[in-house]
């Protein structure tokens, strides 16, 4: 589980459309707030959470499952649930989305499964497990050395 800053730069450069799965309408849930941001980021977020199907969030209609996903091209797959939960979206994810452009799945701070990054790896799918693509963002592109924080990303060289 070792990922390189240019790797999780041209995940996040490449990827437009994010099937973010277990996301809350509850302001205050950590999935609401890291959609909601990448969505303020330009990234079209699509809501799967059974819970809320039918109704609207981030300008989009939420959907059940990922198999609810009707058009793409959907990048990546961001999980949003326990990682006893996780291989269960794996593999829906890979039979809903592969014909539909899926590069990446993403499992939240916390979320491991290596049977099922296994599996999707197999399929040619990048797995990126317990790590946030709110927080590789705003880390990779500056955002965080804002607050004091030391990224480690050099911005600055002497030539």
């Amino acid at each position: 589980m070792t990922y390189t800053d240019t790797q999780l730069r041209a995940i996040l450069q490449e990827t437009r459309t994010i099937a973010t799965v277990g996301v809350s309408k509850n302001e205050l849930r950590p999935s609401y707030f890291v959609a909601r941001y990448l969505n303020l980021k330009g990234f079209r977020i699509l809501p799967v959470n059974p819970a809320y199907a039918g109704e609207s969030l981030f300008g989009e209609p939420v959907i059940a499952s990922l198999a609810g996903i009707e058009t793409g091209p959907v990048e990546m797959v961001d999980i949003f649930r326990r990682s006893d939960q996780a291989g269960t979206v794996v593999d829906e994810a890979l039979d809903c989305l592969l014909d539909k452009g899926l590069k990446t799945i993403w499992m939240q701070i916390g979320v491991v499964d290596e049977a099922a990054a296994a599996r999707a790896e197999a399929r040619g799918v990048t797995v990126i497990m317990d790590r946030c693509p709110k927080i590789e963002y705003q880390r990779l592109f500056g955002e965080l050395r804002w607050g004091g924080f030391n990224t480690g990303v050099i911005s600055s060289k002497l030539r």
